[in-house]
């Protein structure tokens, strides 16, 4: 049963504690991030630099076999009361501003007076491929979908879900007033304010990508006999505070009221801006429940084909992304039933050669969006009496999964979109084995603890570069001799050699440094390697 706008508001007696500048010693931002397997808040004390407390509670997932995917929004509200609790009091009322990220597409329906309507279809949902079909077949095309928004429309999208809600709940859609995305309605609990930045926006499939506002045939294609844009909230930039912490959002969730609340956003947004990822150059591969791959662009990037999502970023700039629907979630639907733990992943993988002998694994076990198969189901292909063990087929699902990702290195580069390095996140990260398999450009691992420490959010796993932006003269004189000084070495000895053997061996030493840091090439299509 939906909870009622009261019930939302309450819960542990607390006094709101009011927010003042300067009332406690520490001066932290708390950080909330909503992700489908957990929510997380991380508070950190900007003055000392230093991550004041973290913690986190797990969320399920309402699933079945038409491709459901959903979950309660009070789940979300009772996840972050229960991180919350975790956080000494002293660090709560030291808060001076929150910032929230989320999971993007999910579609929060409000009535009136702000009570959710329906359990959440979340970003992961297929089952609304007919309502695809139908909005496409509305506009004319896919192609016409792409002219006026810059993306074609897929299942994981806001507006098929709309659609649907107005085809199989024809009661509730008549009660609901407004549509949020996840992030937004966290912040809407926070202080009562409904708005959305662009960023998060343009995955709804409603917005014009290259305007940045609503398009007005999309929102009819939808629902034609309605006024969607006035359901929707009214947009506001990335670097605005929206409002700030209600008395009940104090009482419910031990905060101080008056805390300023930014805009935030989708969490590949704000993952682009906790990996420096906000000028040409770097992709950002993130490895959640989801895999996704990004770079930022500073004019509008929109793919005839539709694989690369045409997405705002959070900075002012654009997003183009890939998304795969299969990432961790793929190792964890294999890695439970096998009884492998998250300790064992690493050298299970690393027992079994590149390549798994053979064996294949297609990890579609959501469907898929890119490409785009929302009824699709995971395969695993090439089975023989060698390569039934455990590390085979974990290996092969991280191949599977990586490799989808390596599609959306060639399709950027098709694009124009070149980068010299490639920056880790997300939980699939931590594990090393997922960095093998990520290599092919340099990919940033190395551990440098910075103004943020080093476990800040989005340097984590993927940490500052030893070299270009961001890295000091010493690091980038190290990585020089590190890398350089072997090959000036073999140089050396080549010297002495006649031509054509030099030539020869000049030939053998590319193929086997190709895809190495020693060799630091432009992204293309043509040079990228995974494996």
């Amino acid at each position: 049963m939906p909870r009622s706008r009261s019930a939302l508001r309450t819960g542990p007696t607390r006094r709101p504690r009011r927010f003042t500048a300067g009332a406690e010693s520490m001066k932290t931002v708390l950080g909330i991030d909503l992700g489908t397997q957990s929510l997380k808040v991380l508070f950190y004390d900007y003055e000392s630099q230093r991550i004041a407390a973290a913690a986190s509670a797990p969320l399920e997932l309402i699933r079945d076999e038409r491709g459901t995917a959903e979950q309660e929004a009070s789940w979300w509200l009772d996840a972050l009361s229960e991180s919350l609790k975790q956080v000494p009091d002293g660090v709560r009322a030291s808060v001076q501003a929150i910032g929230v990220s989320g999971q993007q597409h999910g579609l929060v329906a409000l009535d009136a007076a702000g009570r959710v309507l329906i359990p959440v279809k979340l970003w992961c949902d297929t089952s609304t491929q007919t309502e695809v079909e139908e909005i496409t077949a509305a506009v004319g095309g896919r192609e016409r979908c792409i002219a006026l928004t810059g993306n074609a429309m897929v299942t994981g999208y806001t507006a098929p879900k709309i659609r649907w809600l107005k085809k199989h709940h024809p009661e509730l859609y008549a009660e609901a007033r407004h549509f949020l995305l996840p992030h937004d309605y966290i912040n809407f609990v926070l202080t009562g304010v409904l708005a959305m930045e662009h960023g998060d926006a343009s995955g709804t499939g409603l917005m014009d990508i290259r305007t940045r506002r609503w398009s007005p045939e999309m929102l009819r294609a939808v629902d034609p006999d309605r006024d969607l844009a006035a359901c929707l909230p009214r947009f506001v930039e990335a670097d605005e505070f929206i409002g700030t912490t209600t008395d009940e959002c104090a009482q419910r969730f031990g905060l101080p009221a008056g805390v300023p609340v930014s805009a935030g956003g989708g969490d590949n947004m704000m993952g682009a801006i906790g990996t420096g990822n906000v000028r040409p150059g770097t992709l950002t591969m993130s490895l959640g429940s989801s895999g996704t791959l990004y770079a930022h662009s500073d004019t509008a990037i929109v793919d005839p084909k539709g694989n690369i999502a045409a997405f705002c970023g959070s900075t002012g700039g654009w997003l183009p992304l890939l998304c795969t629907m299969n990432c961790t979630l793929a190792t964890e639907l294999m890695r439970t039933p096998l009884g492998v733990s998250l300790a064992e992943l690493d050298a299970s993988i690393e027992a079994v050669a590149p390549g798994s002998e053979g064996l294949l694994v297609l990890p579609f076990f959501n469907g898929e969006r890119t490409p785009n198969l929302p009824k699709a189901r995971g395969s695993v292909l090439g089975l023989s009496a060698r390569t039934t063990s455990k590390g085979h087929l974990l290996r092969a699902t991280v191949e599977g999964a990586t490799y989808a990702l390596k599609f959306g290195i060639d399709e950027l580069a098709g694009l124009g979109l070149t980068a010299t390095e490639i920056v880790l996140t997300g939980g699939g990260a931590k594990s090393a084995g997922r960095r093998a398999r990520s290599r092919g450009r340099r990919v940033c691992r190395r551990r440098a603890p910075g103004p943020l420490g080093p476990e800040a959010p989005g340097r984590s796993v993927a940490d500052r570069p030893t070299s270009g932006r961001g890295a000091s003269h010493a690091q980038r004189g190290r990585r020089h001799r590190a890398e350089y000084g072997p090959r000036r070495a073999l140089c050396a000895r080549l010297r002495g050699l006649s031509t054509r053997a030099r030539a020869r061996c000049t030939v053998l030493l590319r193929r086997s440094y190709r895809g190495d840091c020693i060799w630091p090439r432009p992204l293309s299509s043509a040079t990228a390697n995974t494996s």
